[in-house]
C-alpha cells in the first residue's frame, strides 16, 4: 500500500507518466419489446424480460496528473489482450516517455509474461524496459486510481441496456472524448501518514 502512495505523491513528470491502468466486464443486453420513451409525468418504461447477446471487456488506462485517459472495449480479457494495450500504451499514446509507471492489480494476465506471449522475445522485451509496474495490494484495489475512473464511466455511459459491441464501442469513446475534453485530473489526497493512522489495524505490530 505505502508502495502506491509513495508513487502518487511523485510529481508530474512527461518522461516517466504515472499510469493506471484497471478493467470491467459489461454484459451486452437488448431489449424484447421496444421500450415506452419518456413523457412529462411518466418515466421510461421497458419489459423486464432481455435477450443476453454476450460478455465483452472494457480497459481503462488513466493519467491522474494528465487529466487524460483511454477506454478501450474488447471481445475477450486474455494475456493477448492485455499485451495489446500495453502495446498501445507504450507505442502510441506515451511513444515519448522514457519509462511509464504503471499502477494495476496483479491479475494473472497483468504479467510481463504476457507481452512475450504476444510479441517476439526482442519486441517484449523492448516494452518491458519502458514499463515500471506498481501492483496494489490484495483486497486494494481502492488504490487503483483506474477503478475510480470505470466506476464514473459505469454511472455516466454502461447503466442501460446495450445490445451490441459497436454501439458500446461508440459510447464509450464518445465518453473518453467528452471527459478528455473537461482534462478532469485526480488530487489525491490520502498520504504513508494517513495510513498509518487510519489503517493502523492493518500494519503488524512490532514487538518490543
Amino acid at each position: 500500500m505505502e508502495d502506491i502512495l509513495d508513487v502518487y505523491l511523485r510529481p508530474y513528470d512527461p518522461n516517466r507518466p504515472v499510469v493506471c491502468m484497471d478493467e470491467t466486464s459489461k454484459q451486452l443486453i437488448a431489449d424484447i419489446r421496444i421500450p415506452i420513451a419518456a413523457k412529462p409525468g411518466y418515466p421510461q418504461r421497458y419489459d423486464v424480460e432481455y435477450k443476453r447477446c454476450g460478455v465483452t471487456n472494457v480497459f481503462m488506462f488513466t493519467e491522474p496528473l494528465g487529466g487524460w485517459r483511454r477506454v478501450s472495449v474488447t471481445n475477450y480479457r486474455k494475456r493477448l489482450d492485455w499485451a495489446e494495450q500495453i502495446r498501445i500504451l507504450l507505442e502510441e499514446d506515451y511513444p515519448d516517455a522514457e519509462v511509464v509507471v504503471l499502477v494495476m492489480d496483479n491479475l494473472n494476465t497483468h504479467s510481463i509474461g504476457s507481452l512475450y506471449e504476444a510479441f517476439e522475445p526482442a519486441k517484449a522485451r523492448d516494452l518491458a524496459r519502458r514499463l515500471e509496474i506498481h501492483y496494489t495490494p490484495k483486497h486494494g484495489s481502492w488504490l487503483n486510481i483506474a477503478e475510480t475512473e470505470l466506476s464514473v464511466l459505469s454511472r455516466q455511459c454502461l447503466n442501460r441496456r446495450i445490445e451490441s459491441f459497436e454501439v458500446l464501442e461508440s459510447e464509450c469513446r464518445s465518453w473518453n472524448v467528452e471527459r478528455n475534453g473537461l482534462q478532469k485530473g485526480v488530487d489525491w489526497q490520502f498520504t504513508t501518514t494517513d495510513a498509518r493512522i487510519k489503517l493502523k489495524r492493518l500494519y503488524p505490530q512490532a514487538q518490543s
